[in-house]
């Protein structure tokens, strides 16, 4: 049993062993970042479905670069900015990254694999982030969480305040990786263009 699952009631048998692959978080890291080149591979763009799942895919990119700007990771509860819109912007970010390789790819199979893929996965995902975001900063998160929604906005009126910092958001977080990633795979679905 995982640490993000031993608070959870018991399982056994297959039960246990979906439960567990659906709360680990390498598989989804590594499942979601092997997709991208995957679609990008297998793609057959269109140039108007390239367009929008392009725009989607780097607005999906530079919503996680802003988000983990304000990331103090357990141990400072991030509310303003994008952490006013939802409560996991990092999910949102990827959210709207899937959706735009699917998008950008032309390819109808992709639809398939990233809606399973974003079931299977991110429900358990946020479920853990919730929990243990609610046991480290209780009332807190309490009183922030019954006003923000998990991954989809209710509206896009962004409270400021906090303390963005592009070092976090480039060096701590690792964003630099997720930018240069997403833009070579564009470029190499671009270059599909007929």
């Amino acid at each position: 049993m995982s640490r993000r699952t031993q608070d959870l009631p018991p399982l056994t048998g297959l039960s246990h062993r979906v439960r567990e692959w659906r709360y680990n978080e390498f598989f989804r890291q590594a499942i979601g970042l092997a997709l991208v080149p995957v679609f990008a591979g297998f793609s057959d763009p269109l140039p108007n479905s390239f367009a929008v799942g392009a725009t989607l895919a780097l607005a999906g990119m530079l919503f996680r670069f802003y988000a983990s700007g304000f990331i103090v990771k357990n141990q400072k509860l991030a509310t303003d900015g994008p952490y006013s819109l939802v409560r996991h912007p990092l999910y949102t970010g990827n959210l709207l990254m899937i959706i735009g390789f699917t998008f950008a790819s032309g390819q109808w199979w992709a639809i398939v694999v990233s809606a399973g893929f974003w079931f299977f996965y991110y429900p358990a995902a946020i479920e853990y982030e919730d929990r243990k975001l609610r046991g480290i900063f209780g009332d807190d998160w309490e009183t922030w969480s019954a006003d923000v929604p998990a991954v989809i906005p209710n509206g896009l009126r962004i409270r400021s305040g906090g303390h963005w910092s592009f070092r976090t958001s480039w060096k701590e977080n690792y964003e630099l990786i997720i930018v240069i990633y997403t833009l070579l795979c564009l470029a190499y679905i671009a270059n599909q263009l007929g």
